[in-house]
């Protein structure tokens, strides 16, 4: 596990290497009989890896867990894809809720609209900062492109006209709540980080 950044570590403490199942698959073909090897067993590197997972595991243990879900949201590799709807949708129930406070008031089809809004923002969030890096642009930054996508990812229809002055405001509200979030659910983890550099 090389720590690069917070996000990173993040992702790398959840994840767990291990041998691909289809390997098994392909020497048991070969040899034409599953046979029992150790060539996977415990190295130092494996143990420099669960050592520093769990340092940061425990940063992540600490976090309430609204920031958690959402970290793991954003970061965490997920097992399977039952666990990664519960996390999206944990994650987009509580930034949808941080929106809706931070808002004026409005009519119930459009709060309709916003949920689709925000969890198109979150999409968009979550593929600028993969990596860890935060190096991808916003792949939907143009209304158009946007609205385009909404309505092909969820059906949901909005108006071109006067789309500053009806969603603008919104779209950039979710991206605030969303730095928020980050940036609560990341400090403990740099901080462990920050430690970890110090001692070495």
């Amino acid at each position: 596990m090389k720590i690069h950044c917070p996000r990173q570590a993040w992702h790398d403490c959840t994840y767990h290497q291990t041998r691909n199942g289809l390997a098994g698959l392909d020497q048991r073909r070969l040899l034409g009989a599953a046979v029992q090897t150790t060539d996977k067993g415990v190295t130092a590197n494996a143990a420099a890896h669960f050592t520093l997972a769990a340092r940061i595991g425990s940063a992540i243990a600490t976090l309430d867990p609204r920031l958690r879900v959402f970290g793991d949201f954003m970061y965490a590799p997920q097992t399977s894809a039952r666990d990664a709807d519960d996390i999206r949708e944990a994650a987009e129930e509580l930034i949808f809720a941080r929106v809706l406070a931070r808002s004026p008031r409005m009519t119930a089809a459009k709060r309709d609209k916003l949920e689709y809004v925000v969890k198109g923002v979150m999409r968009r969030y979550r593929y600028m900062h993969q990596g860890g890096q935060s190096a991808n642009q916003d792949p939907l930054a143009s209304p158009e492109r946007f609205r385009a996508w909404l309505l092909n990812e969820f059906d949901v229809r909005l108006a071109s006209v006067r789309w500053a002055r009806e969603w603008e405001g919104f779209v950039q509200r979710t991206f605030e709540c969303c730095e928020e979030m980050d940036g609560m659910a990341l400090s403990p983890i740099a901080a462990v980080i920050a430690q970890m550099k110090k001692a070495a």
